[in-house]
């Protein structure tokens, strides 16, 4: 299985991941597959006619893929966005849906257009936390009346006791998983100040101050968690 490399200490993506990536990421994350999932069973409350559906941080666009094979709406279009060049220049070959198009872009900096559907899998986590507020607000702003933010983030336990219990809980999964001890100890190093997760308590303090009224939480498993937020 390729990795996901490390240059200077700090984490990258190395230039042959994203063709490994979708079975790296469902050894790493816990629930990467269901969190699609429940993605393709929520869908259904929001699709409509001409529908606007962005995925930030799309990767390989898996998620975008899926939910193409499953919900066809008229004149409905599916946007992928991702800071890494190689992951949307993967994602164009793999993905060949005329209603499907790819964006290699800041999403701290890219203007989003009117949409009803926006989803964040483990990405914001790694925008600075100055500018992470802003891309909520942007989010919100550009979601129509009754659209939705599905957000999924690893997040810090709310005191140093249950954060100690989830780190050692995920080198736990981690290790069931095929990880080395010093490939995990590697990448926690690596991501040292690039990786922030905010607590929930925080997560939702953020959906809220951007303006999402509904807030709940639609999955969990020890430090990852995943959010809807309505308009």
């Amino acid at each position: 299985m390729k990795k996901i490399s490390i240059n200077n200490k700090k984490w990258v993506f190395s230039k042959n991941i994203p063709q490994h990536f979708d079975v790296h990421i469902l050894k790493s994350v816990p629930l990467y597959k269901e969190s699609h999932d429940l993605i393709l069973d929520l869908i259904s409350f929001f699709s409509k006619e001409n529908f606007i559906f962005y995925d930030i941080g799309c990767s390989t666009g898996s998620l975008l893929s899926k939910i193409q094979n499953k919900v066809i709406e008229k004149n409905s279009k599916y946007i992928g966005i991702d800071i890494e060049k190689s992951m949307i220049a993967y994602a164009k070959k793999k993905n060949k849906y005329k209603n499907i198009s790819f964006i290699h872009a800041d999403i701290a900096k890219y203007k989003l257009k009117k949409c009803d559907l926006v989803s964040s899998f483990y990405t914001l986590q790694f925008i600075e936390a100055t500018k992470r507020q802003l891309v909520v607000n942007k989010i919100f702003d550009s979601l129509n009346i009754n659209g939705s933010f599905i957000l999924f983030e690893k997040v810090r336990a709310s005191d140093a006791i249950f954060q100690d219990i989830a780190i050692a809980n995920y080198n736990e999964f981690k290790i069931r998983n095929g990880f080395s001890k010093k490939e995990i100890f590697d990448k926690s190093r690596s991501l040292r100040g690039v990786l922030n997760p905010f607590t929930t308590k925080k997560n939702i303090a953020m959906l809220k101050k951007a303006g999402f009224a509904n807030v709940e939480i639609v999955m969990k498993y020890n430090c990852f968690e995943g959010y809807l937020a309505i308009k």
